[in-house]
């Protein structure tokens, strides 16, 4: 079962996607935290805004618990899709974040409600076009990247990530090592020992100056090791 009481830093899921060959999507980098600091994970509650909320409580009405709430609005830069009323909804209800295709209104009350929220930005006005009636559709892009119920969102100050179905458990777990690793390596540097002599950089200078082919990527997989950048 999926943790989702304990997020995982988007670099380290980046990572373990690498190093296992599982493909994850990138929300735009455009997109920006209004929280900095805040990471947050959980299964995608997509919907395409349609101009009108009722299409958004009735994605947080069905969300499940730890959703993140994912509003594609085109990328539009001339209205809010979401505002406070919404996003105090999303968070009364269990939900873990949200991540907006488009632009947001009433920072002030977002930043003291307290929900992780990723958008384009900030604008006074909300939607002024006639919604058409219908039902939610329970369907994302961002920019390009399909968001469906099926995965997951994984999101920190590095951006957004989203997971597929495919091997999510074992890429998960790939980044909790990552994590654990890297972790260790950072106390021992703290303690003294460079990353370098953690690494045995000599050794590998040695074996690669033998075979030029020889990559730090294949080397640390051969050693154990973490660091990716």
């Amino acid at each position: 079962m999926t943790d989702i009481q304990t997020p995982l830093p988007t670099a380290a899921v980046a990572d373990a996607a690498v190093r296992l060959g599982v493909r994850v999507g990138l929300a735009p980098v455009a997109l920006r935290a209004l929280l900095p600091g805040r990471t947050f994970q959980g299964p995608a509650a997509p919907v395409t805004h349609l101009g009108s909320v009722d299409v958004l409580l009735e994605t947080i009405d069905d969300a499940p618990p730890g959703a993140v709430l994912v509003v594609d609005n085109g990328g539009r830069l001339d209205e809010a899709c979401v505002g406070d009323l919404m996003l105090l909804e999303a968070r009364e209800a269990g939900m873990t974040g949200a991540v907006i295709w488009g632009l947001h209104r009433d920072t002030a009350q977002l930043r003291e409600i307290g929900l992780p929220v990723f958008s384009l930005g900030a604008h006074p006005f909300g939607p002024r076009r006639v919604p058409p009636a219908g039902t939610a559709m329970r369907s994302a892009f961002l920019d390009g990247t399909p968001v469906s119920p099926s995965h997951w969102i994984v999101a920190d100050d590095d951006g957004v990530l989203v997971v597929g179905e495919d091997r999510r458990e074992e890429l998960f777990a790939e980044a909790r090592r990552i994590q654990r690793t890297e972790g260790a390596q950072s106390e021992r540097m703290s303690a003294g020992t460079s990353l370098r002599e953690q690494l045995d950089f000599a050794r590998y200078r040695r074996l690669q100056a033998d075979d030029p082919s020889l990559t730090l990527r294949r080397y640390l997989a051969e050693t154990g090791g973490a660091i990716e950048t």
